[in-house]
């Protein structure tokens, strides 16, 4: 029996810190697969907010935070310890993602420097949403070579168990 996964919605809290012509949060808009935001009140109450402050990593557990999407903070690597402690207070699962690489041109390579396109795609990936990581990324021409960078930990970090399990993981990656 063929069972459909429901979409997810992608939201985004734009702090107009970028560079509008290489924000991928803004090509998304463009493509009408993310909301943006540029006011924090907002945001989707319950939802999933990718928070690289967070205390705990995104699981496959996080799955029932998915009814109400899944939030990416798009703002300056410089300027992120001064805006995520503004959304705090946000009634919303904030979730650290665990180790990945970049895949695109700004930050190849780099570790935990994802575009907000690669943090929501490591999100929907871990939380077994693969087709809809495809389809985000495949609107840029380096997107898929993200998965493929990342293709054993995302798979690993997909079937953990718990946030727990997941740091573990983590670890034999670093």
């Amino acid at each position: 029996m063929l069972t459909m996964t429901r979409y997810i919605h992608l939201h985004a809290y734009h702090a107009g810190q970028c560079e509008p012509k290489r924000c991928t949060s803004l090509k998304l808009v463009r493509f009408g697969l993310l909301k943006l935001h540029r006011k924090a009140e907002k945001l989707p109450f319950g939802s999933i907010l990718l928070d690289p402050l967070a205390n705990k990593s995104l699981s496959p557990v996080d799955e029932s935070g998915l009814r109400y999407g899944i939030v990416v903070l798009d703002c300056s690597w410089k300027e992120v310890e001064k805006v995520f402690p503004a959304l705090s207070g946000k009634r919303m699962l904030h979730r650290a993602l665990p180790y990945l690489l970049a895949a695109n041109p700004v930050s190849y390579g780099k570790p935990f420097k994802l575009s907000s396109v690669e943090a929501l795609a490591a999100a929907l990936y871990i939380l077994n949403r693969k087709i809809q990581a495809r389809q985000i990324l495949s609107k840029f021409g380096w997107g898929l070579n993200f998965l493929e960078l990342n293709r054993a930990p995302l798979e690993e970090y997909s079937k953990a168990k718990s946030s727990a399990e997941v740091i573990g993981i983590q670890e034999g990656y670093m």
